[in-house]
């Protein structure tokens, strides 16, 4: 099961699997009200109700997402226009629209927005480049705007849209529309770093002051979306934190983690968690200030004019930032940066000065992988197994062709007869060592 949610009344739960179904059930009496799947019953990675509990809209392994109508149980339309899996998809607080986001490709993880009312067939808006290598989640404040608010005569809205993907960012948006039409906008307004590692899951308390998030980097933290300061990060996870949820009376933050285990932490204000539980630690701006002992926890791309400068100070060459600044060399342009341009832009003249700056930066962009079999953004993406999203130990192959930890694979087809990357029926029980890929990551281990 990837996904569930409960209708707005509670007295339906939504959930949708890798086994191809979208499930909706009686929560008083645990019966299946219905079983759906996409035209193509491919693998569903997200289910989302509307805030009226009329429709529920999915996302899956097809490209495509889909609107289905709970009362009647049928699908009213598929949305296709992405390339890549749908792994986002939330509706407006109005449900008059549909956000969904896809996992990566050429378009480096894209929004499209879509109608959920009117009818219109094409998606109403892209925005390409949304996240690095993909979309995750997303979710819109309950209060932020006209979001909660009872219909006035003015037909525009506006709310806040929060994303999280794999470029360990989480991002708010503005999101504006004119209600019927096919004008809508979404501009981004802040960028929020600070994870480690891939977001997997975001949600905003009921009463709109705080946003939630959880990550493959093992933590959970929580941001006021009205400030744009991080609040606090709980690092009392052993492994990735996949979900989150507020309480009723947004009082309570409950965080699962695959160290099976969920942990509910009370929340005594808007600002902090309760200074006697471990894992509390003081609130932090979201512009996070470069040192030499920290470079590598917030990536160069995100960094200010006035981080540059802050990294340049660390570094004792105090006397380039104002030319630094006066060029306007953000986080990107350090990145571009070449000897010539040290020397005829910025007046760095001695060799040795020039040589400090593009050593360091070389260095602020490598992340080295953490002690106690922590797994850091550096480490390939082939080495983390597709079930546990770990290191592997003892890499074996199945019979679809994918590579696993030889315990997490073993224990999956013990209760499943399909691929859990294709969902495709599994041709065979037996696994083979994989013996190329455990000599290309002990060479990897060895080099850091």
């Amino acid at each position: 099961i990837n996904c569930c949610d409960f209708s707005p009344s509670g007295t339906i739960l939504a959930t949708c699997s890798t086994d191809g179904t979208l499930r909706l059930w009686n929560t008083e009496t645990g019966d299946v009200l219905a079983k759906l799947s996409h035209p193509t019953s491919c693998a569903i990675r997200v289910c989302c109700f509307s805030s009226d509990g009329a429709m529920v809209v999915t996302g899956g392994d097809d490209d495509s997402a889909c609107l289905w109508n709970v009362s009647e149980k049928k699908l009213i339309r598929s949305f296709k226009g992405h390339e890549e899996s749908v792994t986002a998809a939330t509706f407006t607080p109005d449900s008059n629209y549909i956000i969904t986001g896809c996992s990566g490709g050429d378009l480096c993880g894209e929004l499209l927005v879509w109608d959920a009312q009117y009818g219109h067939g094409k998606f109403l808006k892209r925005i390409p480049d949304c996240h690095d290598l993909g979309v995750l989640c997303c979710e819109f404040s309950p209060t932020f705007g006209t979001a909660g608010k009872s219909a006035t005569s003015s037909p525009f809205g506006r709310f806040l849209l929060a994303t999280g993907g794999k470029d360990n960012l989480v991002k708010l948006w503005y999101f504006d529309c004119e209600v019927g039409s096919v004008n809508v906008s979404v501009h981004l307004n802040t960028m929020l770093p600070g994870h480690q590692d891939s977001v997997l899951w975001l949600c905003f308390s009921p009463d709109g002051k705080y946003l939630a998030s959880c990550s493959l980097d093992k933590t959970a933290r929580l941001w006021n979306p009205e400030t744009k300061q991080a609040l606090i990060c709980i690092d009392e996870h052993s492994s990735y934190v996949a979900a989150c949820a507020f309480s009723a009376d947004s009082r309570r933050l409950a965080t699962a983690s695959n160290d099976c285990t969920v942990k509910i932490w009370q929340l005594t204000d808007t600002s902090q968690i309760m200074q006697n539980l471990n894992g509390y630690e003081k609130g932090e701006s979201t512009t996070v200030t470069p040192t030499i002992g920290g470079l590598s926890q917030v990536a160069i791309e995100t960094w200010s004019v006035d981080d540059v400068c802050i990294w340049l100070n660390a570094l004792g060459l105090a006397e380039y930032v104002e030319k630094f600044r006066t060029n306007a060399i953000d986080g990107k342009e350090l990145l571009a940066l070449t000897d010539g341009d040290l020397v005829s832009v910025l007046c760095v003249g001695p060799l040795g000065h020039r040589n400090k700056i593009l050593r360091e930066r070389s260095t602020a962009r490598q992340t080295l992988i953490p002690g106690k079999g922590a797994q850091s953004k550096c480490v390939p993406e082939e080495f983390l197994c597709p079930i546990t999203h770990e290191l592997m130990q003892d890499p074996v192959m199945a019979s679809d062709g994918y590579t696993y930890d030889r315990h997490a694979i073993v224990s999956w087809i013990a209760r499943e007869n399909r691929s859990p990357m294709t969902n495709v029926l599994l041709t065979s029980t037996e696994v083979t060592p994989n013996r190329t890929l455990k000599m290309m990551m002990q060479k990897f281990l060895s080099s850091v």
